[in-house]
């Protein structure tokens, strides 16, 4: 009863919160089910080769069920035009076959908006309709539900049947699996997915406009904005006819991902790893010291008539803006670190030499050097989606088993690149080409990250050959400007650590919330005038602190200063 109180309380206040926000989510009652007693039985003892044990699992030698167990997986749906079901597909064939031919599962795929991934699975745990692997980049949502006993510990699951994980054990570590281990409880309520590339975002302006009016790729903040000054009243050279289209620079409502270099290139060089601890649980990086001068050149800019006037107005997902750059529109724009490369001939790089010439391109430009005159990028640790049990998985031990299966070296490979002949072709230097693909054979997301769960990004085995491959992955896209943007968009990073010191209660409920608070305030800062920009900014900082964001910084505060004393860096 308390865990059905409970979760019925977060489902009405998550309800308020979307209500007074202008969004909607469910109400759906919550119940009262439990795990059943398979989801703690395998914690008594460890299979090992004992067949008394695989067989009170079930299991035979081969780790094979003798009888289908049946479990439902999440899987992101992107919306892509041209896409393929994310629930039924080629890939999704792939991975059914094969976990009733080697482990007699059969799988059910639960799609998931990926543009309001937070809100949609906060709503299926609510209802107690979480799929059975479950993932979300907010571990704050994962933690709240915990709390109210709704996520179940994987510790005792991972501990005593390793011997039936040795590619997930092989290929996440103990580094990846125990990162989100809490230091005193020692409860683990995720494990994080192998980042297997660091690459984050990267500034991208048109190479072909740099050319036609004699300009060279900036190198430092004034150079780029000139540019950008230099595109709009060059407009009709630059666009003819619909020179009113010009948008030199473009962002999206998601401003604090978009301009991530830009507001980086602010926070001062000497920021310590306390200092990134206490102020990251937002990912977007804004509550670091100085990025509100960012976000200033941000508006100081629209209100020259620099920036792209509609931003804000577009949601996640929503398709308009990279139209306007496939139209050839945009000057320059930040985003991911090889966006507009990808996607293959609906890439937006394919796009705009389709209708503006073979010349016209976007590339990686690195303009935006701190106090120390450093390239500064803040990166990620070598960690990504978060994966979770609900407390409502009544299979965790073919819930593991699947996390296995998908972390098998041949089956990564065969969901990134697809068939060889078809979608892939081997190099004689054992690299791998990607070749573009139709109809059904289409992935939905770059290398099929929403299959290869445990993994994001590219990994044939061999380091070497996966940087060859990463270059060769983008169909119909020279490999010079994958070069370029894979080498800036890691140069001069600062690779985050992991501070694990434990729950941080005041963060239970909180990330959707001030995530929307969050985004509000920057889009209201960038439009607003010039002389109302600081009483905008401060006045919405000052409600995101005071409506948790402070009590936030102050927990995580006192909880290194009890786990680290005076230190300020992580060893």
């Amino acid at each position: 009863m308390k865990f059905r109180k409970a979760l019925s309380v977060l489902a009405t206040s998550t309800i308020l919160a979307g209500a007074l926000s202008g969004c909607t989510t469910s109400d759906k009652p919550a119940s009262s089910d439990s795990p059943a007693q398979s989801a703690s039985a395998p914690a008594s003892s460890a299979p090992g080769n004992s067949s008394a044990a695989l067989e009170k699992l079930g299991l035979d030698a081969n780790f094979k069920f003798k009888e289908t167990r049946k479990i439902k997986v999440e899987v992101y749906d992107r919306g892509n035009p041209g896409g393929t079901k994310p629930e039924n597909n080629v890939y999704t064939k792939y991975i059914k076959d094969g976990m009733l031919r080697d482990h007699n599962v059969d799988v059910t795929f639960v799609p998931v908006p990926r543009w309001t991934e937070g809100e949609a699975i906060n709503n299926l745990l609510a209802g107690n309709q979480a799929p059975d692997i479950s993932l979300t980049y907010s571990y704050p949502t994962i933690q709240t539900y915990a709390n109210m006993g709704g996520v179940l510990d994987l510790g005792p699951l991972l501990k005593d049947n390793k011997d039936l994980l040795p590619n997930m054990w092989n290929y996440l570590t103990e580094a990846n699996i125990y990162w989100d281990k809490d230091p005193s409880k020692g409860t683990l309520w995720a494990i994080e997915s192998r980042l297997n590339t660091l690459n984050r975002t990267n500034t991208f302006v048109r190479e072909d406009w740099l050319k036609k009016l004699n300009l060279q790729a900036p190198k430092t903040l004034s150079e780029f904005e000139n540019m950008l000054k230099a595109f709009k009243d060059n407009a009709s050279t630059l666009l003819g006819k619909d020179a009113a289209k010009m948008i030199p620079f473009s962002t999206s409502f998601d401003v604090g991902w978009r301009t991530d270099h830009l507001t980086a290139a602010y926070v001062p060089s000497n920021i310590t790893d306390k200092d990134i601890y206490t102020h990251d649980f937002d990912d977007r990086r804004f509550l670091y010291p100085n990025y509100k001068e960012g976000i200033k050149t941000l508006n100081k800019w629209y209100n020259q008539g620099l920036v792209w006037k509609d931003f804000a107005l577009y949601p996640a997902g929503d398709k308009t803006e990279d139209n306007l750059m496939k139209a050839g529109y945009v000057g320059a724009f930040m985003h991911n670190w090889d966006y507009p490369y990808r996607n293959g001939a609906d890439s937006i790089q394919a796009g705009i030499q389709k209708l503006v010439g073979p010349d016209a391109a976007y590339i990686a430009v690195e303009p935006f050097a701190n106090d120390a005159g450093v390239y500064k990028k803040f990166l990620s640790g070598p960690v990504d989606r978060k994966i979770f049990f609900p407390a409502t998985n009544k299979e965790p031990i073919a819930s593991l088993l699947y996390l296995d299966w998908i972390s098998k070296l041949d089956n990564r490979v065969f969901l990134q690149f697809g068939e060889e002949g078809v979608t892939r072709q081997t190099l004689p230097d054992g690299s791998v080409k990607t070749i573009a693909a139709t109809g059904e054979k289409i992935m939905n997301s770059p290398a099929n990250i929403d299959y290869t769960i445990t993994s994001n990004g590219l990994d044939i085995g061999d380091p070497a050959k996966t940087v060859k491959s990463i270059a060769n992955g983008y169909a119909g896209i020279d490999a010079k400007y994958i070069e370029k943007a894979n080498q800036i968009t890691t140069h001069d990073g600062r690779v985050g650590k992991n501070a694990n010191v434990g729950a941080i209660k005041a963060e239970d409920g909180q990330g959707q919330a001030l995530k929307e608070k969050r985004d509000t305030l920057l889009n209201k800062a960038v439009v607003a005038p010039v002389d109302k920009f600081d009483a905008v900014y401060d006045a919405g900082m000052k409600d995101y602190l005071g409506s948790g964001g402070q009590a936030i910084i102050d927990e995580r505060t006192a909880a290194w200063e009890k786990a680290f004393g005076k230190e300020t860096k992580l060893k």
